[in-house]
């Protein structure tokens, strides 16, 4: 799959799936933990009536409760210990609680067990449970629940007794509606009307269709005793879980096409912009909008076409610059071998061996120029950073420099420094900034008129060095391309001042990697140029 919508909606698709899988799972528990509620709830309030009935009566009397219990309501009923029904602990638990457990045993029927003694104490498997095998869970149920309030309200006068069955249906816990009614106020036909004023007991169904009513009269009394309605227990149905599957997936994959649809429309940008780069086309730019990823992503992209454009650039015109810088050094070893051929004393030999011993030193050092350029260039190189004495080094760089050119005076400027004592210390590397200061004073000296200065500043967060000259100076408008590699100027810096225009390229390069800057301005003091380099005292910190 080479498109990202089909592996991103694959991968949504089998989550899904598992979550389906899930899903069933978790309905079928569900749906068996509502059966169980649902069950328990029917037959708590009759079974709790029954069993606190039987709790104060002796044996005998609980023997005959049970066989009119029995045969009234068509439910085998019996008396046993909880040893003798072989409930597990949990059950046991929720018997002692005052709770009905129900144990199914058929698609409709089902064992109920009540507590009526609590076990003793040291037995918890002596309690006498109450048992009874129901076959219709919610009609036996009903009629068996009719005939035990009839017979509890008959022993109330008549104008009692709707309190008294509202007090029976709180406190036993019955979990359906109950209530007395006129005759008159019953929702039944004339049929079931006629019935219930002859004493029968009526199963009506309720509005609907999806419930039923229990309606019986109440003695001689005015009251027909209803209760209901009665809802069959629904489980919800597995093809519902599969519709919003099925529809959710449609949905989720609308929505992920959408989005992933521009998002592969960007990427193809990139990879055809990525395509014509590679053919040679290195000023193509993709788009950034946007500041997703892919608008990063993009942003990144034209950063790197920028720095693959630009190096390329430079490499072009380096091996230029390298064709002509060595043209000239080359001709020159040519001429004065042939010379040497021609010489006919010492004195012409020894004279043309020097100037191509002076060619070889110049190619020499243009190698070591563009070999060190190159490795700045070419990625972050390995700095060591060590503290350095900075009066120290320029100090160094002075003594080094002076006797190349008698005429100028190298001098130290105004040094200023401040904290840890005012002392002139600073982070770089030892090597490469020995070499950017070298460089600067050399460029000074060859352009001087007779003075050059080299001055420092030093805060607590950086440090600056500044190298002066009283020579012609650098035209503004060549400050931007001053740094370029073989860049020399043909007015008042003229090709005759030597060098190879890599120098300060290399300075530019080597304080950059130590987090600074080098600049060009006027120097305000002797009038010509003034090179500055500026970076953080302490590397690491901004």
């Amino acid at each position: 799959m080479n498109s990202i919508f089909l592996r991103i909606y694959g991968g949504m698709l089998g989550v899904l799936v598992l979550v389906a899988l899930l899903g069933v799972l978790t309905l079928h528990l569900v749906n068996k933990v509502r059966a169980e509620q649902y069950r328990e709830q029917l037959a708590h309030g009759t079974f709790a009536l029954m069993g606190d009935n039987l709790a104060p009566m002796n044996d005998i009397e609980r023997i005959r409760a049970l066989a009119v219990w029995e045969r009234l309501m068509g439910i085998p009923l019996s008396l046993q210990t909880a040893e003798q029904a072989h409930l597990d602990g949990g059950a046991r638990n929720r018997l002692s609680r005052g709770q009905v457990v129900v144990e199914k045993t058929g698609p409709h029927a089902a064992r109920v067990f009540r507590e009526v003694i609590p076990a003793s104490a040291g037995r918890p498997g002596s309690a006498l449970l109450l048992t009874g095998e129901v076959q219709q869970i919610s009609e036996q149920l009903a009629r068996a629940t009719i005939f035990l309030l009839l017979d509890e309200l008959v022993r109330f006068p008549v104008d009692e007794q709707p309190i008294r069955l509202e007090t029976l249906r709180l406190s036993k816990g019955f979990g359906f509606d109950m209530h007395l009614i006129r005759l008159e106020q019953a929702d039944v036909d004339d049929d079931q009307r006629r019935r219930i004023d002859e004493g029968d007991t009526v199963m009506a169904l309720g509005k609907g269709g999806d419930s039923i009513r229990v309606l019986s009269g109440v003695g001689e009394t005015q009251w027909v005793l209803e209760i209901g309605p009665l809802y069959q227990m629904n489980p919800y149905p597995p093809e519902l879980l599969v519709l919003i599957a099925f529809l959710g997936l449609c949905l989720i994959g609308l929505v992920v096409y959408l989005l992933v649809r521009r998002l592969e429309h960007r990427l193809r940008g990139l990879e055809a912009a990525a395509t014509q780069i590679a053919q040679g086309s290195l000023e193509t730019r993709v788009p950034e909008s946007g500041a997703d990823s892919v608008g990063r992503l993009a942003s990144a992209f034209n950063g790197m076409a920028e720095h693959l454009q630009r190096s390329l650039t430079i490499q072009r015109e380096l091996v230029r610059a390298v064709s002509h810088e060595l043209r000239t050094p080359v001709a020159r070893l040519r001429f004065g071998l042939e010379m040497i051929g021609d010489a006919s004393t010492p004195e012409a030999r020894h004279k043309y061996m020097i100037g191509m011993d002076n060619d070889i030193q110049d190619l020499d050092k243009l190698v070591d120029e563009m070999l060190t350029y190159a490795r700045l260039e070419q990625g972050s190189p390995t700095l060591s950073y060590q503290r350095i004495d900075l009066a120290a080094l320029i100090d160094q760089v002075v003594a080094e420099l002076a006797p190349l050119r008698a005429n100028v005076r190298v001098s130290r400027g105004q040094s200023v420094a401040v904290g840890d004592d005012a002392q002139a210390w600073v982070e770089a590397e030892p090597r490469y900034l020995h070499r950017a200061l070298q460089n600067l004073v050399s460029n000074a000296m060859r352009h001087a008129e007779s003075q050059v200065r080299v001055g420092f500043q030093l805060s607590q967060e950086r440090c600056r060095i500044d190298v002066e000259d009283d020579g012609p100076g650098v035209p503004e408008s060549a400050w931007e391309r001053i740094f370029t590699p073989f860049m020399r100027l043909d007015d008042s810096r003229t090709r005759a001042s030597g060098g190879h225009g890599l120098g300060l390229s290399i300075v530019r390069r080597i304080i950059y990697w130590h987090g600074g800057r080098a600049l060009i301005g006027r120097s305000q003091g002797l009038g010509g140029a003034c090179f500055s380099l500026t970076w953080p005292r302490q590397q690491g910190e901004p």
